[in-house]
């Protein structure tokens, strides 16, 4: 991984171009062909399941994005809370559950020296959004295994 960029806020998030921008392009150009081919021609069972089809398939491109995602965040969950229960001060441990999934997600990029602090800032004030936490962060630590 020593090849790649290095990560930092700015630049954290994937994108897998053959699946952001041509799946997704595909699918909305064939929806819109067969939406054309619908109301330019005569309505049949043909033309409507042909929309139909179009439509869930799109649907399938956000859902199945979704589902990585949400699997990805319960390691991430999972990751996070031992790795708190090793890095926090005695007196923080039992608040680990009140951690969301949210948070965890936020504060994973941060590095074992700085985690503490941000955790007791993260819970003493309540913060929820994950940017507003991940700006917090002085030290990155990448994650080049993101899905």
């Amino acid at each position: 991984m020593a090849s790649q960029k290095p990560q930092n806020f700015q630049n954290h998030t994937r994108v897998v171009p053959l699946y952001h921008q041509f799946v997704l392009s595909v699918f909305v150009i064939n929806l819109g062909w067969t939406i054309y081919r619908l109301v330019k021609d005569v309505f049949s069972w043909g033309s409507i399941v042909n929309v139909l089809v179009a439509m869930a398939l799109l649907v399938l491109f956000f859902y199945v994005r979704i589902f990585v995602l949400t699997v990805q965040d319960r390691v991430i969950r999972l990751e996070m809370r031992l790795r708190l229960a090793g890095l926090l001060p005695a007196d923080l441990r039992p608040r680990i559950p009140e951690f969301t999934v949210a948070q965890l997600v936020a504060l994973r990029f941060a590095s074992d020296a700085e985690l503490s602090a941000l955790a007791r800032k993260v819970l003493d004030e309540k913060l929820t959004d994950r940017k507003a936490i991940k700006r917090l962060i002085k030290d990155w630590q990448a994650d080049y295994l993101r899905a």
